[in-house]
């Protein structure tokens, strides 16, 4: 009897959670159906939280940054000669954009903006204007640090470009075309990472070669040199830097990882401060490794040492292969360059080579501070 009891009980449990469940189900059927009003407002709160638009990204992204975008405007003399060859100083305008890092005043931009200026004239979003100040320049990476005195500058918060991948929303602000300095936007994805480029511009010969860049097929037009990319929540993931030619939906930026790595250098010396290997190298291929017979198939291969450099103190020479530095492996320039600047000014470098005879050997390098850029 205690038995029966008991299956009654639990029947009737059973019951009951089906009917509860078939009546918790047919309750949001009815809500879904007829819409009750805060159990709507409340998904709607909820998701609006959880899901932005594209479009509401971008209108926030600008809204939140766009004041933080300058235009830039240099002017640099240049000497020209009369009929009769009599000097005439003659004055040349230039237009870029820039982005305030800090509450200090000092502004982002490329390189190729303000070199050679003997002027230049910052202009904000707010209809403010300031002198601004060059403090320190990077024409390696194309980057520059210029300072405005001012107070309630705003700011743009910088993301971290090593957290990119293609396809994400992409936001390019600027100041191009001279539209009486107002800040244009326009959109894209990212397009590609990890690009090398040769910019051309007035200033190209103290460019060269850029490297490491993030490609972008939102529009970066003159005067956009200088000004911000911006991921979907409005943070700074890179530095628009250059076109190619006519090349439509094809533009480029410095990676703001790459901006944050030399921007106290700038502030504080004026220029970047690098550790230096001294020597000119390119990846070993197939072709090498069959020419010598290498028992190898990765390396760095040096096409010159350069005179009076680490590396020529530390005994490296042409055709050498470097296998590993620190004990790490070393394919390309790149890793080759990532190790050293972790090293740095001072600091020792631990090669692993290898002869062209398949011999292995070792070195210890101490790395100095590169004097001048070439």
């Amino acid at each position: 009897m205690l038995i029966l009891k008991k299956k009654l009980a639990y029947l009737s449990c059973f019951v009951l959670l089906v009917l509860g469940g078939i009546f918790f189900i047919n309750l949001s059927e009815v809500d879904a159906f007829w819409g009750s009003k805060g159990f709507e407002s409340d998904r709607e709160e909820v998701i609006n939280k959880i899901v932005i638009s594209q479009e509401e990204a971008v209108k926030k992204a600008v809204k939140d940054v766009g004041p933080a975008v300058v235009s830039i405007v240099t002017v640099d003399t240049e000497i020209v000669r009369d009929f009769f060859f009599n000097p005439i100083p003659r004055e040349r305008e230039g237009l870029g954009s820039g982005v305030i890092i800090d509450k200090e005043g000092y502004i982002l931009t490329n390189n190729h903006v303000i070199s050679n200026a003997d002027e230049i004239r910052v202009f904000l979003s707010d209809g403010r204007d300031y002198d601004a100040e060059f403090i320190g320049s990077d024409p390696r990476n194309d980057l520059a640090v210029i300072k405005v005195n001012g107070s309630d500058l705003p700011i743009a918060p910088l993301g971290d470009s090593d957290d990119l991948v293609a396809g994400q929303l992409a936001i390019a602000i600027g100041s191009p075309y001279d539209l009486q300095f107002q800040n244009t936007v326009t959109t894209g994805v990212v397009s590609a990472l990890d690009r090398e480029i040769r910019p051309q511009s007035r200033n190209s010969r103290q460019v060269g070669v850029l490297d490491g860049l993030i490609q972008t097929d939102a529009s970066i037009n003159p005067g956009n040199s200088g000004g911000p990319l911006l991921d979907s929540q409005g943070r700074v993931i890179g530095i628009n830097t250059a076109i190619i030619g006519d090349a439509q939906g094809i533009g480029f930026s410095i990676p703001i990882n790459r901006a944050k790595e030399v921007i106290d250098d700038l502030i504080n010396y004026g220029r970047v401060k690098r550790p230096w290997l001294g020597i000119y190298g390119s990846p070993i291929n197939q072709d090498v490794i069959n020419y010598y017979n290498l028992p190898v198939d990765k390396g760095v291969i040096i096409a010159r040492v350069v005179g009076d450099s680490p590396a020529a103190e530390g005994g490296l020479k042409r055709n050498d292969i470097i296998l590993e530095a620190n004990r790490e492996e070393v394919g390309d320039m790149n890793k080759l360059r990532k190790i050293i600047n972790e090293v740095g000014i001072g600091g020792e470098l631990k090669l692993l080579l290898m002869d062209t005879a398949g011999d292995l050997k070792t070195a210890r390098v101490e790395l100095k501070e590169l004097e001048v850029e070439e």
